[in-house]
């Protein structure tokens, strides 16, 4: 495909996205009507798309429109660059009409801060007031793809070890500072799951974030086994265990751990899934809540924009709710680590504030926020002990 086939199949990609299919489901339906796209055509239209996504409304406001082809004509004008191919032949884009040529020459204007930042005007406030003086470095860069992590199994291999063998195939791997196990990849991270290193249960894909979030509570959590209340696909279950711990992985949802088995089994981890609710008395609980995700747009865009102020209400009354399950659980002089990748303040100190109201005698032992200027994804997590 040439740049500008590519460019006529993200536009339709993102006109089924604005209708309302999700992103990844207008993606793989297009994959599998292009048989004729290579690896390399698939994974530059998903970075076109996903771009477009992370930056919808400066694009749009550039562009002149919320459509796809619109999406397009902005980024280009906001690149300084041409829309060379599209000639409206051999599967391109129609050329620019008078109107859009006119607007691709115009000198770029003073965008609203928000739409610079492309960020909705309701949540910009809240920004702000969750990242004092930082919010819009924090919203700058994640108008970009994310850097690419993974952890290093410590039951299979060492760190050198792993960037050894990475770098044989031709993978850069770097050490990053938020976590002693984290390699950030800066080349070829798209040949990781076909490396042995993968295969081996070596390494997990796993956010630097993350991988500190897990580090943080493992350091506070006394003896015994540990209970991940919200695992979702299992990372930081993984990562606990392979610390050497016992843990228990329970979700309200059991289909997002179906492959936790699996993965567990390749690192090497006792990791035992949960189908039912967990009952009992836990000295060691973590529960990383459901939550807006901001923290984690840069890889999850289309939750930027299809979070609403209703729909952060519904998900602050579901994390007292799962606080207010996980204190049952937690033996006396037990640990609860409540964790978000969330940015906001309504998620995060306001939640473990309320929690206290509710719970009196529960003390705060540590509250850590990371965001992207950390170099990862934004995370947040409180240390709650029962008295």
């Amino acid at each position: 495909m040439t740049p500008a086939a590519r460019q006529a199949a993200a536009i339709d990609i993102l006109d089924r996205w604005l209708s309302g299919q999700a992103v990844e489901a207008a993606l793989t339906q297009w994959a599998r009507a292009s048989r004729f796209a290579g690896s390399g055509d698939r994974e530059s239209v998903r970075d076109i798309v996903f771009r477009a996504v992370r930056q919808r409304r400066s694009a749009a406001a550039l562009g002149g429109a919320e459509t796809g082809r619109a999406l397009l004509l902005g980024l280009a004008r906001a690149d300084g660059t041409g829309t060379e191919g599209w000639t409206g032949t051999h599967h391109t884009p129609d050329p620019p009409s008078a109107d859009e040529a006119a607007r691709l020459a115009a000198p770029l204007p003073d965008l609203p801060r928000a739409a610079a930042l492309d960020c909705p005007d309701w949540l910009l406030p809240r920004f702000e007031a969750a990242l004092t003086g930082q919010a819009a470095p924090v919203l700058a860069l994640m108008r970009d793809r994310a850097p690419i992590f993974v952890r290093v199994n410590r039951a299979r291999a060492t760190v050198q070890q792993v960037r050894t063998e990475l770098e044989a195939q031709g993978i850069i791997a770097t050490p990053h500072p938020l976590a002693p196990l984290a390699l950030e990849i800066t080349a070829n991270a798209r040949r990781l799951r076909a490396t042995t290193a993968f295969a081996e249960g070596q390494i997990e894909m796993q956010d630097a974030a993350s991988q500190a979030v897990a580090d943080r509570f493992l350091s506070a959590a006394p003896e015994g086994p540990v209970l991940d209340y919200c695992a979702g696909g299992g990372g930081k279950a993984l990562a606990i265990a392979a610390a050497g711990r016992a843990v228990t992985a329970h979700d309200s949802e059991p289909r997002r751990m179906a492959d936790l088995p699996a993965r567990a089994a390749r690192a090497g981890a006792r990791v035992r899934v949960l189908d039912t609710a967990p009952t009992g008395l836990w000295s060691a609980i973590l529960a990383d809540a459901p939550c807006s995700g901001s923290g984690s747009w840069r890889r999850a865009p289309e939750a930027k924009w299809a979070l609403t102020p209703d729909r952060l209400q519904a998900l602050v009354a579901l994390q007292d709710s799962i606080l207010d399950a996980c204190a049952a659980l937690t033996a006396p002089g037990g640990v609860l680590g409540y964790a978000t990748c969330s940015l906001l303040r309504e998620e995060n100190e306001e939640r473990v504030a309320a929690f206290q109201g509710r719970h009196p005698g529960w003390r705060v032992t540590a509250q850590c926020r990371w965001s992207p200027l950390d170099g990862a994804d934004g995370f947040f997590l409180a240390l709650l002990a029962r008295p």
